[in-house]
């Protein structure tokens, strides 16, 4: 068997040789009660980088010993790409969400031999839906292992942008003092509405993680949360997107792309929000229409937008929300902690022994199984594409 794994480059001054945590904490299951990933086997340390190439997911001794073929590479976008050579004999694809090898319709059609895609943390859009389900591809992913680590990164956004600390920062850095620059957009976010975009995993976490603060706490889910949930947490639910975003003065997004959620946040949809509102995106790019995001904050309808994604990634580099104002951009890290990429590799290393041993796959992992959504994926997810345009990602120079 041979198995393509896609992963992000390696440092820049290389692997490090030493990290500042000895130890990670030791966390057994998830807030819902579904248990950490379970391999059989460990290659690694937690806490190690794992996500880029010389990390290689901690895979290569297992599957080598098993007798298996694994391919690692960075190089996934452009024609004649590494990734697209490797693919054609490939058995088995392992891609991350952070650095996605868009599976189109027309690279499944060049690989004959493909049996499953394994996203290697949350979130499948990167995979053409429609064409796995043709053609009978499997595609799972790692449900919950990154879920808090970026509910975790969700907060940090919503008080770094409403407090304005990135400007703060970059006077200190400039060697700077003016403290009326510093705070003339800086706001307290206690006894302000927030509302999630979907409250899966994900959403009702960054909720429950924000009732500290004392702010308003609002949902719109096509799958209404159970009244206890409700209650607990003083949660006003919603029946559309646009009667949340009427409200609040912080929307974060976090439902799962896909054709009916894409571009979902364009002109029209943010015009319908509060003047002066922050965006938090740790969804997926194509939820928020680009332009329609980079003119908000010109006219100042926003007065901030953090997202974690972009689309393409990497995204090119005259994207304009690298440039646009009071944007709080990170290049999709939240997923990514050395925590979580222990999570995540133990969970791709689960679903290859299961696999390799024609066991079942949790049920949780499932996005598409015999030619159908399933698991996850029925929950979550329609049928079709995402990928269209993800050619672009070849613009990005390094």
């Amino acid at each position: 068997m041979k198995v393509l794994c896609v992963l992000y480059d390696d440092p820049k001054n290389g692997m490090p040789k030493s990290y500042p945590l000895a130890n990670l904490p030791k966390i057994e299951v998830y807030p819902d009660g579904m248990t950490l990933p379970s391999p059989k086997g460990r290659d690694f340390s937690p806490g190690e980088l794992l996500g880029c190439v010389s990390g290689e997911l901690g895979l290569r001794k297992f599957l080598e010993d098993a007798g298996h073929t694994l391919v690692v590479t960075s190089d996934k976008d452009g024609t004649g790409c590494q990734a697209d050579k490797e693919i054609v004999d490939a058995d088995v694809v392992i891609s991350q969400p952070f650095f996605p090898y868009y599976l189109t319709k027309e690279r499944m059609q060049s690989a004959p031999n493909l049996k499953m895609a394994i996203t290697a943390g949350i979130g499948s859009d990167h995979v053409d839906l429609a064409a796995a389900i043709e053609r009978k591809i499997d595609v799972v992913e790692v449900t919950y292992c990154n879920s808090r680590s970026v509910a975790e990164h969700i907060v940090m956004m919503i008080l770094s942008l409403v407090r304005d600390y990135h400007n703060q920062h970059q006077i200190v850095n400039s060697g700077g003092w003016n403290i009326a620059d510093a705070v003339s957009r800086s706001y307290d976010v206690e006894g302000m509405h927030v509302g999630t975009v979907a409250a899966g995993r994900i959403g009702i976490d960054a909720l429950r993680k924000m009732k500290p603060f004392d702010v308003h706490l609002h949902y719109f889910d096509r799958h209404r949360l159970p009244a206890a949930v409700e209650e607990e947490l003083n949660l006003t639910f919603h029946e559309t997107v646009e009667s949340m975003i009427k409200i609040c003065d912080v929307v974060t997004i976090n439902c799962p792309l896909h054709p009916e959620t894409e571009d979902l946040f364009n002109h029209e949809m943010i015009g319908k929000m509060k003047t002066g509102a922050y965006i938090i995106n740790t969804a997926r790019g194509k939820i928020c229409n680009r332009e329609a995001i980079a003119d908000a904050l010109k006219t100042g309808k926003l007065a901030g937008y953090a997202g974690d994604v972009w689309f393409p990634q990497p995204a090119p580099n005259d994207h304009v929300w690298r440039t646009m104002p009071n944007h709080g951009m990170t290049p999709h890290t939240s997923g990514t902690s050395l925590s979580a990429q222990a999570r995540y590799a133990d969970g791709v290393r689960e679903i290859l022994e299961c696999f390799l041993e024609d066991r079942a796959i949790r049920d949780e992992y499932l996005i598409v199984k015999d030619g159908a959504l399933a698991g996850m994926g029925a929950h979550s997810y329609s049928e079709g594409s995402a990928t269209s345009g993800s050619e672009e990602a070849a613009n990005y120079k390094k």
